[in-house]
C-alpha cells in the first residue's frame, strides 16, 4: 500500500519553494524519496534550501533563479531540469505575490505584476513542462490556489481574480492533458502562517482572531499542514484525480456565519 505514496526517485520543480509553503511541501515530498527542483527569485533563499534539503535527505538538487512570469526564464528552468535529471514529472506552481488596497487604489502596475506572477507564471510553467511530461507517458501538476479563489476580499480584487482564475485553469489543463496521463489539481489553502498572512495581519487589525474563530479546526493552518495533501497529488494515489479543488483549510471554507462563536 505504501507504494501508492511513494515518490522515489521522482523529479519534482517547485516555484516559490524557498520558503512557507513551498518549502514544507518540497520537504515533504523529498521525504518521500524525490528529487527537487527549486524554482524561486531570492538566490541566497534558494541556495539555503537546496543545501538543507540535500544534507536532510540524501536526494538530488538543484537550485534556480527564476521569475516565473518570463516565458524564456520558463523554458529554462525546465531544459536545466532535464539536463540534470532527465525527466520531469510533478510540478507545484506555488509562487505568488499579493498588494493589499481597496480596488480604486491599485495602480495598474500593481493589477498587471499579481496577474503576470499569479495567473500567467502558472500557465506558462504548465505549458513548459507538458512536452517533457507526455514523453515520459504522465505526470502531476498540482496549483496553489487560495482562499481568495472561492471568496471576496474587498483589499484584493487582482490577487482574488488571479486565484480564481487559477481554479478555472486548473481544470481547463485537466480536461486537456487528461488523455496524456497528466493530472492537474489545485490545493485551496487556508489562512496559513507565511510571510505573507504575516503581513495580512499586519495590515487587518483583527484578522488573527476573526479567523480563528471561523475555522471550525480552532486554529491558523501551518505550511507543514499542506504537506499530505501535496504528496496525495503528486503520488500513484491520486491517478484517478484530475481538476480537482481541494481545501485545506480546518473548515474555514464550510462553517456558517451562525456557527462562528
Amino acid at each position: 500500500m505504501e507504494q501508492i505514496f511513494s515518490l522515489k526517485d521522482k523529479v519534482a520543480i517547485i516555484t516559490g519553494g524557498n520558503g512557507g509553503i513551498g518549502k514544507e511541501i518540497a520537504r515533504a515530498f523529498a521525504g518521500m524519496g524525490a528529487h527537487i527542483v527549486i524554482a524561486a527569485r531570492n538566490e541566497q533563499k534558494t541556495a539555503d534550501a537546496e543545501r538543507e534539503l540535500g544534507e536532510a535527505f540524501g536526494i538530488r538538487t538543484l537550485g534556480l533563479k527564476i521569475d516565473v512570469g518570463d516565458e524564456k526564464q520558463v523554458s529554462r528552468m525546465v531544459d536545466e531540469t532535464i539536463e540534470k535529471f532527465k525527466r520531469v514529472d510533478i510540478l507545484v506552481n506555488n509562487a505568488g505575490i499579493n498588494i493589499r488596497k481597496m480596488p480604486q487604489d491599485y495602480e495598474m502596475s500593481e493589477w498587471d505584476e499579481i496577474i503576470r506572477i499569479n495567473l500567467r507564471g502558472v500557465f506558462l510553467c504548465s505549458q513548459a513542462v507538458y512536452p517533457a511530461m507526455k514523453k515520459n507517458g504522465g505526470g502531476k501538476i498540482i496549483n496553489i490556489g487560495s482562499m481568495a479563489s472561492i471568496f471576496g476580499h474587498a483589499r484584493m480584487a487582482p490577487y482574488g481574480t488571479s486565484k480564481g482564475g487559477v481554479v478555472q485553469m486548473t481544470r481547463s489543463l485537466a480536461v486537456a492533458w487528461a488523455p496524456d496521463n497528466i493530472q492537474v489539481n489545485v490545493i485551496l489553502p487556508g489562512w496559513i502562517n507565511t510571510p505573507l498572512t504575516m503581513q495580512a495581519r499586519r495590515d487587518l487589525p483583527g484578522l488573527e482572531h476573526r479567523v480563528t474563530a471561523r475555522t471550525p479546526a480552532g486554529r491558523w493552518g501551518e505550511p507543514q499542514d499542506l504537506a499530505g495533501a501535496a504528496i496525495f497529488l503528486a503520488a500513484p494515489a491520486s491517478d484517478f484525480v484530475t481538476g480537482a479543488a481541494l481545501p485545506v483549510d480546518g473548515g474555514f471554507s464550510i462553517m456558517h456565519i451562525e456557527d462562528v462563536p
